[in-house]
């Protein structure tokens, strides 16, 4: 289809996995050797976050703020003003709940060029239970006047997406996770900032996903074949600004839409989706999430099953719709 990004051959999930905050560690000391202008603020979880990458590499442009979240966000902010490109990292559920205020302030209203890098989202930070497991980020984070909001769905991705974070101008969110996540994106893949890409063509029903969600939908879509329905499946990396475009595009080619996150079912992706179909192409559409509920303690893989984010759960939703 003219004007979309396409995935090159192999990008397929469940080859390897990888660790988003590692390729995110492993990026900012890349940019620091490259003599990028940029500074690191964490809040005492740097080991968690793997700025200790940067911590290690860079010690006089590391600072441990401790257990100051919403200080650590204006310092950034203030260290903005003076031409350095501040990355802000700690768990997801302190960078846009506790310091929620700050970022809207300090960032957002004046946007600034801070980078805010959470690790840590959604379910499969696992045993860590339902105070940790951030499911509410990119609703906040996407209702902010000129926030960039990008969920990168693996390690490859990730590196990419940090850069592009880097260069561009103004206030961005990367959310991040605690688990690896599986390779889903070929070596000719280039992440863009706005910008959709098809990770495989049907005919039948949409799945749209980010984050982890594109690794499910993917895995969905090869199971319901056998059941004689064809699906693309849509990769949206970037929650805001969102390529509104793009997913008309297949929307229109399609009898039904399904979107999978590692979030609230409302909010993030699914909201987004909503409201760009309600809109300018109203179809059927199913979203799959965690459905208006907090998490709890549990291995990953089983909070995923017991919250309904799963392969299983996108083939129901999709003959549900269709």
């Amino acid at each position: 289809m003219a004007g979309m990004e396409t995935a090159g051959v192999g990008g397929k999930a469940g080859v390897t996995m990888d660790s988003l905050r590692d390729a995110y560690g492993d990026t900012l000391v890349e940019l620091g050797n490259e003599g990028a202008n940029i500074v690191v603020f964490d809040a005492d979880l740097a080991g968690s976050t793997r700025t200790s990458k940067f911590a290690k590499a860079f010690p006089e442009r590391f600072f441990n703020m401790g257990a100051a979240e919403q200080g650590m966000v204006a310092a950034a902010a203030g260290a903005s003003t003076t031409g350095v490109v501040p990355f802000v990292s700690t768990f997801a559920m302190f960078a846009t709940g506790r310091a929620y205020e700050f970022v809207r302030q300090a960032c957002g209203v004046g946007h600034q060029n801070v980078k805010i890098v959470a690790t840590h989202a959604g379910l499969t930070v696992g045993e860590d239970g339902g105070t940790h497991q951030c499911l509410e980020d990119l609703a906040l984070m996407r209702m902010i006047p000129g926030m960039t909001v990008i969920s990168p769905a693996d390690a490859f991705e990730t590196k990419q997406a940090i850069r592009a974070a880097y260069a561009h101008q103004g206030p961005v969110y990367v959310r991040l996770t605690r688990d690896k996540f599986p390779r889903i994106h070929a070596e000719d893949y280039r992440f863009q900032i706005g910008k959709a890409v098809m990770m495989r063509p049907g005919t039948d029903v949409l799945l749209v996903g980010c984050g982890l969600g594109t690794s499910i939908c993917l895995e969905a879509a090869e199971r319901l074949v056998s059941e004689g329905i064809e699906a693309t499946v849509l990769h949206c990396p970037t929650i805001k600004p969102f390529d509104r475009e793009t997913l008309l595009k297949l929307a229109k080619a399609h009898r039904a839409v399904v979107t999978c996150e590692e979030h609230q079912a409302h909010g993030g992706l699914g909201g987004v989706v909503a409201e760009i179909l309600s809109e300018a192409h109203p179809m059927p559409l199913r979203r799959v999430g965690v459905q208006d509920q907090f998490g709890q303690s549990g291995k990953p893989e089983k909070l995923l099953e017991a919250y309904g984010v799963t392969p299983a759960a996108v083939m129901a939703a999709a003959k549900a719709a269709l």
